[in-house]
């Protein structure tokens, strides 16, 4: 492939990856903000937007309606392909990760990291939530010192922004997407939803919010790789907690 092909695919993949995220994370975050109201004790919110004012109220209880049911998944599946087709381009074949040994872990560590994450948060430990952010914050700096060793800073940096990135797009795919749809499948049928799935899928949607303060940090790290790479995985391990209290501010406010 020429270079100006690559540099074109790079830009496009890039623009692409970076609007379909802003879509995902937006939405992410104004889901989190509305929820927050309810849980505030409002009964509805009301809102204003362009011209347009909206009242939007919460089912406790899964109803059918006879309109169009939204759902919101293809922006994770978009920014995930799209991310990876760019890890593909410029750290695989890019010649950052420099060997067949070095790809093989990557894709190995994305695979692992995601069953390690979703075992455990379907495990007894899940139970107790602070625990299982402890435990999952030592793996995670466990991952970064690992990465750091294998790749250089930019691509180890890279490779646990597409691992995070992997965990977020799973959520959805594979945990919160299939409890909506068991819920809506058992209203449909005329029996009582599961909240437990409920629950289950919003505990994941809030992992994401937690993930995403990292992943956007990486995403910005390979512009500024005096500040992040010289430091390595002692500066991303430091700025994923303060990633995780910025996430925590967010959602309580």
């Amino acid at each position: 492939m020429s270079y100006l092909l690559r540099d074109w695919l790079n830009l496009c993949l890039r623009w692409f990856h970076v609007f379909a995220a802003i879509m995902w994370v937006g939405q992410t975050f104004f889901f989190t903000w509305l929820d927050r109201r309810f849980h505030s004790g409002e009964k509805n919110v009301w809102m204003v937007h362009s011209g347009g004012f909206y009242i939007v109220d919460k089912q406790k209880v899964p109803e059918l309606r006879d309109q169009t049911l939204h759902w919101f998944r293809w922006e994770a599946a978009l920014t995930w392909m799209s991310g990876i087709a760019l890890l593909i381009l410029v750290y695989y074949t890019g010649g950052i990760m420099t060997t067949w040994t070095q790809i093989g872990i990557s894709v190995a560590a994305i695979i692992v990291g995601w069953l390690i994450y979703d075992l455990m948060w379907i495990s007894p430990l899940a139970k107790n939530e602070v625990a299982g952010a402890a435990v999952s914050y030592v793996l995670l700096v466990g991952a970064i010192y690992g990465a750091t060793r294998v790749f250089d800073g930019r691509a180890a940096y890279m490779q646990i922004g597409a691992m995070l990135g992997t965990f977020m797009a799973a959520n959805v795919w594979m945990r919160i997407l299939p409890a909506q749809r068991q819920l809506i499948a058992a209203t449909r049928a005329g029996q009582p939803a599961d909240m437990t799935l409920a629950d289950r899928a919003k505990n994941r949607s809030k992992h994401n919010t937690f993930i995403v303060l990292p992943v956007v940090l990486i995403m910005l790290s390979n512009h500024f790789p005096v500040a992040t790479y010289s430091y390595s995985w002692i500066l991303l391990s430091v700025l994923v907690l303060v990633g995780w209290v910025v996430a925590k501010l967010i959602r309580e406010h």
